[in-house]
């Protein structure tokens, strides 16, 4: 689009914005919430495409007034609590369709693991290993079907944490890194992590162990799997940035996205390491546990996790927004 065409073209709501910060009595606080959107798009569009025109100057001191008026008066909200209770929310609802798509994603290769174990009886041990599934099975005979998460006495709980944590947050941080290559690196580490996941659950219920190994694997999987679900899906996100760029310039798109999606694998660390504490000291302690207290474990665990990347950035996005259309209205009371 010519730059005379895309003035004409968006000329009347940038005077109808100006005209609703500087002069006007304008009381439809979602009109101008809507228009201040409009307004930071327009200002991407032009310095992508005409990086050189007067138009940018305009539309960012446009911007810039704007958001001085509107979060000026809040104070400063910047810092670490911030960043937990309202920027990787604010993200996490801005991008929530990765996450949605990266979950599907995993259910889906769950019970293709599943269904391969059934149908093809030599499956579980190409996917988990002649050696590993050998352990199993002599584990079972010996009466402790998951011992492998039994501690070594001689590295010790907290050894066993670290060791467990700092693997855990390598793995998901490649999976994430992965992801540049088109969002197919993170993807083909949510296929083989789900598969082998299914493949393994399914292993358990062949031999009749299924809800000791329930009990056992998700009392640290469920916020593990869970926090390995977010971080493929930001290295999607990472990947298709300059795919799909939008108005954007490819370079702009990997850096705004790219911003983000660190922003969201960092959000995870907390929780893998919360994984690691509950396997590395609980877990071997599954099977004696009431399963009560074991089933408190797990659902309390995926239950808190879900509601902060699914629930909370909804509550988050609602509250910003009221928030925002009040100080709008008040720009608007101001002025008449």
């Amino acid at each position: 689009m010519r730059e005379a065409a895309f003035i004409r073209q968006n000329k009347e709501k940038w005077l109808e914005f100006e005209k609703s910060l500087y002069k006007s009595s304008d009381k439809r606080p979602e009109r101008l919430a809507e228009l201040f959107i409009q307004i930071n798009n327009d200002l991407a569009y032009a310095q992508t495409y005409y990086p050189k025109s007067n138009v940018i100057r305009y539309l960012n001191a446009l911007a810039v007034t704007a958001y001085h008026k509107i979060y000026g008066r809040r104070g400063s909200n910047r810092g670490f609590k911030n960043f937990w209770t309202f920027e990787v929310p604010m993200i996490s609802y801005r991008y929530r369709k990765y996450f949605y798509f990266s979950f599907a994603v995993f259910f889906l290769m769950i019970a293709i693991g599943v269904f391969s174990a059934i149908y093809e009886p030599e499956f579980v041990r190409s996917i988990l290993s002649d050696g590993y599934v050998d352990m199993t099975e002599e584990n079972i005979k010996n009466g402790d079907p998951l011992a492998v998460y039994n501690n070594n006495s001689s590295i010790g709980n907290f050894n066993s944490f670290f060791f467990i944590a700092f693997n855990n947050i390598r793995v998901g941080l490649t999976a994430f890194l992965y992801g540049i290559f088109g969002g197919v690196g993170s993807l083909y580490f949510m296929l083989v992590n789900g598969v082998m996941v299914g493949s393994f659950q399914y292993m358990f219920y062949e031999k009749g162990h299924f809800f000791l190994s329930l009990r056992t694997i998700w009392m640290h999987g469920s916020m593990e799997m869970f926090a390995m679900c977010i971080e493929i899906a930001a290295g999607i996100l990472l990947g298709t940035s300059y795919l799909f760029p939008g108005i954007l310039t490819r370079r702009q798109a990997f850096y705004q996205k790219g911003k983000a999606a660190l922003k969201i694998v960092i959000s995870t660390i907390p929780f893998t390491l919360t994984a690691a504490l509950i396997e590395g000291y609980l877990t071997q302690y599954a099977k004696a546990m009431p399963i009560v207290f074991a089933a408190m474990i797990v659902l309390g665990s995926l239950a808190f996790i879900s509601w902060y990347y699914l629930i909370y950035p909804i509550k988050v996005f609602r509250k910003s927004h009221r928030d925002f259309s009040y100080l709008l209205n008040e720009i608007g009371h101001e002025k008449d």
